[in-house]
C-alpha cells in the first residue's frame, strides 16, 4: 500500500524543506522527498539544496576565511598587529567549509525529525491522479498526497559547447572545491557567484580576470553602488570588462584560452589556468514529468503560478528557483512559509517588493525596493539621502571607512521607496530597511528612532535625516 501524507515537498532545498517544517507545525502530515547526495560520503541525500551544499553557505565559509587572509597581510600592520607573511592552506580552508556545510545539512535532519517531517530518499515525479489524491513517484515507490509543493530549485547554466568538468572550466560547484590557488583564474559572468568566488581566489593569490556581457556593470543595482563598487573591485585587482562578446573558448589539460570582443569591439584574448562560468541559473523541471499531468511551464522551464505560489492544478504549489522572481534562498523560505499557511486556511504573506538583495563582497553590497534609475524611469519624484561610512565613526574605528548609505523616499509622503548600501556589513544593516519599508515606513520614522553609538546602523540614520537635508554628522 502506497504512503500516504496531506503534503508532499519535492526537493530538500530552503524552499522545500522550510515548506515542510511549516506544514508539519501547522498539522499537516509532511514528507519531503530528496535524491541528490551532494557528495555525500555515504551517497544518502543531503538537504539544504545548493544553497547550503554548494551555494550560499560554502561560499560565505571561503570568503569569510579568504578575507581573514587578506586582513592579516594588508591590514594587520597598519593596527600594530605583526603576524609575518601569512599563507594559505587551500585543503585546510576546504576542510573547514566542508565542516560548516555538514553540520547545517544534518541540522535540517534533525529538525525534520523534530518537527515529524518525513524524509523520503529519491527525486519526484508526477505519475497522475488517485482519486483526490496526487500519485508521485519516489525513487522506486509510489507516494499518495493531498497537496505537493513542487521546491525543485535551480542549476547553473552552461555555455553552449563548453563542457564543464569542474577542474579547468567549473560552475559554482567547482569554483569552491579547487584542490588550489590558480595563478590565473578568468571568470565568465559578473554576477553575484562570479564577483563573490572571484574575491575568494584573488584575495588568495590569484589573478582574476571577469569578462561580463552587459554593457553595464552590475546592471541591477543603483547606479551610484555599481560605480563605487567597480572602482573599489578593480582597486583590490580584479580585472573587469563589461560588454564584452565572448567567442571560441579553447581548453586543454593546461588551461584555458578565451577569444572576446571588447566593447569598442577590439579583438582579444584571455590565457587563464581556469575559468568560472556564472553566466545564470535555470530551473531544474526536467525530472518533474510535468506533460503526464498537465502542469504548465513557462517558455524558460519555470513553473507557471500566481501570485500565491499556485500552479494551474489543483492542490499543486511550487516555490524557490524553479518559479517566477529572484533567485534568492531567502525569497523561496517567504513563499514556502506562505505556501503552508495558505493550506492551513491561514493569511500568507510573501511581498517581493521587500527582498533584500545582497551581494557578499569586499565591502558588502545590499539593497532593497527601488533603484534611483527604476524611480526616473518611472516618473516618480523621489529624495535622497547618502551618507558616506568615512563619516561614520564605528567604521573609521574598524579600519573600513568605504562606501555609504543611500536613501531614497517619496517626495510627496516620505515613504521609503528604496534602500542601497555598499560597505561593512551591509548585509545586517539592510534588514532595518526591510522592516521600515515593509510596514509602510517613512524617512522620518527612521530618523526618529535612537540608534545605538557608535555603530554602522548610525549611518542609516544619517541617511534617513539627509532626505530631509537635516544630517547631524555630515
Amino acid at each position: 500500500m502506497s504512503k500516504q501524507f496531506d503534503v508532499l515537498v519535492i526537493g530538500g532545498g530552503p524552499g522545500g524543506y522550510v515548506a515542510a517544517i511549516r506544514a508539519a507545525q501547522l498539522g499537516f502530515s509532511a514528507a519531503c522527498c530528496e535524491s541528490n547526495p551532494y557528495a555525500d560520503p555515504k551517497g544518502e541525500p543531503r538537504l539544504g539544496g545548493t544553497c547550503l551544499n554548494v551555494g550560499c553557505i560554502p561560499s560565505k565559509a571561503l570568503l569569510h576565511t579568504s578575507h581573514l587572509f587578506e586582513e592579516a597581510n594588508h591590514s594587520f600592520e597598519a593596527q600594530g598587529i605583526k603576524v609575518g607573511k601569512a599563507t594559505i592552506d587551500v585543503p585546510v580552508m576546504k576542510g573547514r567549509k566542508d565542516t560548516v556545510v555538514t553540520q547545517l545539512t544534518s541540522g535540517i535532519k534533525g529538525l525534520f525529525k523534530k518537527n515529524k517531517v518525513t524524509l523520503l530518499n529519491g527525486h519526484g515525479s508526477f505519475v497522475g491522479k488517485e482519486g483526490d489524491l496526487w500519485k508521485v513517484k519516489v525513487g522506486a515507490e509510489e507516494v499518495l498526497a493531498k497537496q505537493v509543493i513542487i521546491a525543485t530549485g535551480s542549476k547553473a547554466r552552461h555555455l553552449p559547447g563548453v563542457a564543464v568538468d569542474q577542474k579547468i572550466v567549473m560552475d559554482n560547484e567547482g569554483a569552491l572545491n579547487q584542490e588550489s590557488v590558480p595563478k590565473k583564474l578568468a571568470i565568465i559572468g559578473a554576477g553575484v557567484i562570479g564577483l563573490e568566488m572571484g574575491s575568494v581566489w584573488r584575495r588568495v593569490g590569484a589573478e582574476v580576470t571577469v569578462l561580463e556581457a552587459l554593457p553595464d556593470f552590475l546592471g541591477a543595482a543603483d547606479q551610484d553602488v555599481a560605480k563605487e563598487a567597480l572602482k573599489l573591485f578593480t582597486k583590490q585587482g580584479l580585472d573587469i570588462h563589461c560588454g564584452v562578446k565572448i567567442g571560441e573558448i579553447k581548453t586543454s589539460k593546461k588551461g584555458v584560452s578565451i577569444a572576446y570582443e571588447t566593447k569598442d569591439g577590439k579583438a582579444e584574448k584571455l590565457e587563464a589556468d581556469r575559468l568560472i562560468v556564472s553566466i545564470g541559473r535555470v530551473p531544474n523541471t526536467d525530472g518533474l514529468n510535468a506533460e503526464a499531468v498537465g502542469l504548465k511551464l513557462t517558455e524558460r522551464g519555470m513553473v507557471e503560478v500566481d501570485g500565491h505560489c499556485q500552479t494551474n492544478l489543483p492542490g499543486v504549489w511550487a516555490v524557490g528557483d524553479v518559479v517566477r522572481g529572484p533567485m534568492l534562498a531567502h525569497k523561496a523560505m517567504e513563499e514556502a512559509v506562505m505556501v503552508a499557511e495558505l493550506m492551513a486556511g491561514q493569511a500568507g504573506h510573501c511581498n517581493f517588493d521587500t527582498i533584500p538583495f545582497v551581494i557578499y563582497t569586499s565591502p558588502e553590497i545590499a539593497w532593497v525596493g527601488k533603484t534611483e534609475q527604476q524611480l526616473k524611469a518611472e516618473g516618480i519624484a523621489y529624495k535622497a539621502g547618502k551618507i558616506p561610512f568615512l563619516a561614520n565613526g564605528r567604521a573609521l574605528g574598524m579600519g573600513d571607512p568605504s562606501g555609504f548609505v543611500k536613501m531614497l523616499a517619496c517626495a510627496q509622503t516620505d515613504r521609503i521607496l528604496g534602500v542601497h548600501i555598499i560597505g561593512a556589513n551591509a548585509s545586517e544593516l539592510i534588514s532595518e530597511a526591510v522592516v521600515a519599508m515593509e510596514f509602510g515606513g517613512a524617512s522620518e520614522d527612521l530618523a526618529r528612532i535612537c540608534h545605538a553609538h557608535p555603530t554602522l546602523s548610525e549611518a542609516v540614520h544619517e541617511a534617513a535625516l539627509a532626505c530631509d537635508k537635516r544630517p547631524l554628522h555630515f
